[in-house]
């Protein structure tokens, strides 16, 4: 008996990454050497002490049970940190943790959105933004980075009756996928535009610890008037290496964040208790690894884009998150470019359009690899280029 899936799903397609790793596994399969920078898992380890916490924690026959709720502890815990990092003062109500921002994020649309609602989201943009809107029937309007604007969001380009009809704009800096940093101006004036129509602010803090050049990572949440008006996604995968535990809270304003609680309480049983015990080890322990981490990636990146532009492949320098945005050489498509890369070298990157349709002429690297082998693979692209 033939199955059809949910109609729901013809939404979604693969074909992009699916195509590349079509691709990959034929490479591997013939013996070709394989450099995957499309990726943007870390290759760094946890600190000691979280995956002690962790060891310990699994050795505890109660903590096999179901969680059900975040911890005291863990609450706590969240609060001291973002007074103490981000000068943000947050309650234990205003927190709910969720299993990874892109779990939150595919659901919080449920929660927030009625069919029909408009949202407003970054072209190019993370894609689990766009998934989750779809899921909710939202009707979507997608804002654009461009360089001219130094990635930031043009709100004057948005048309009125958009901004006076949204429910939500998803803001995410430093930014996944084109690595830029927005100053603290950008959200202020955002906190002024979502009193003034409405709207709310959902903030994507993945990266503020992964940040270049002397720029400050900050929270939304320290800014005045920003819980009146949003929340954040604040994650422990990329500051901490804990990318597999799927630790993320949403954090700020309270009618939000209960809304989120009712609707993760009816499938969800809560985050395992050593994932939580993983959190506390890490926000209470020593941040020196997380610093100098974070000039490792920038390390990487002046090695890659360094050796580019040495090679004659004219590129910008991200501003953060461990991933940079290059522009193609002209001549080339985003996918035309990643194909080159892949037939001549090996090296594997992501079309710009996988983030949105203004993400052609881009492609994405994950600086995943060390600074040594960035000037390696940087002098193999710029061979490949100067063929």
């Amino acid at each position: 008996m033939h199955y059809k899936a949910a109609d729901r799903l013809q939404k979604f397609q693969t074909g992009i990454f699916a195509a590349m790793d079509e691709k990959k596994d034929a490479m591997i399969a013939s013996g070709r050497e394989i450099i995957n920078l499309s990726i943007g898992t870390p290759d760094f380890k946890p600190a000691k002490h979280i995956m002690e916490a962790v060891a310990r924690a699994v050795k505890e026959p109660f903590n096999y049970r179901y969680s059900l709720t975040d911890t005291p502890e863990v609450l706590h815990t969240l609060v001291d940190y973002y007074k103490n990092r981000y000068h943000a003062k947050i309650s234990e109500e205003e927190i709910t943790g969720v299993h990874g921002t892109q779990e939150g994020m595919g659901h919080l649309g449920l929660a927030m959105v009625n069919p029909g609602d408009v949202v407003l989201l970054p072209d190019p943009g993370y894609p689990i933004y766009e998934a989750g809107s779809l899921l909710a029937e939202a009707e979507i309007y997608f804002y654009g980075l461009i360089k001219e604007n130094d990635f930031l969001p043009n709100m004057k380009e948005i048309p009125e009756d958009i901004l006076k009809r949204a429910k939500f704009i998803v803001l995410s800096y430093p930014s996944n996928p084109v690595g830029a940093a927005a100053p603290r101006e950008m959200y202020l004036e955002m906190i002024e535009l979502a009193r003034k129509y409405g709207f709310f602010i959902i903030n994507d803090n993945a990266y503020s610890d992964i940040i270049f050049d002397g720029r400050e990572g900050f929270s939304f949440l320290s800014l005045p008037g920003a819980k009146e008006v949003g929340v954040e996604f604040f994650s422990l995968s990329k500051s901490f290496n804990l990318t597999g535990f799927r630790l993320s809270y949403l954090i700020g304003n309270k009618d939000i964040i209960d809304a989120l609680k009712l609707l993760r309480s009816q499938y969800d049983f809560g985050i395992p208790y050593p994932f939580q015990k993983a959190a506390v080890a890490a926000l209470t322990g020593p941040m020196d690894e997380v610093h100098a981490q974070c000039q490792e990636y920038q390390r990487r990146r002046d090695a890659l884009c360094g050796g580019l532009r040495k090679a004659g492949w004219n590129v910008p320098d991200s501003a953060g998150t461990m991933f940079v945005w290059l522009p193609v050489p002209e001549g080339y498509t985003s996918m035309s470019f990643v194909e080159k890369l892949m037939d001549e070298t090996g090296i594997i990157g992501t079309p710009g359009t996988a983030f949105g349709p203004r993400g052609e002429g881009y492609i994405r690297f994950a600086l995943v690899r060390p600074a040594e082998e960035m000037a390696r693979i940087a002098r193999m692209i710029g061979e490949a280029l100067n063929k």
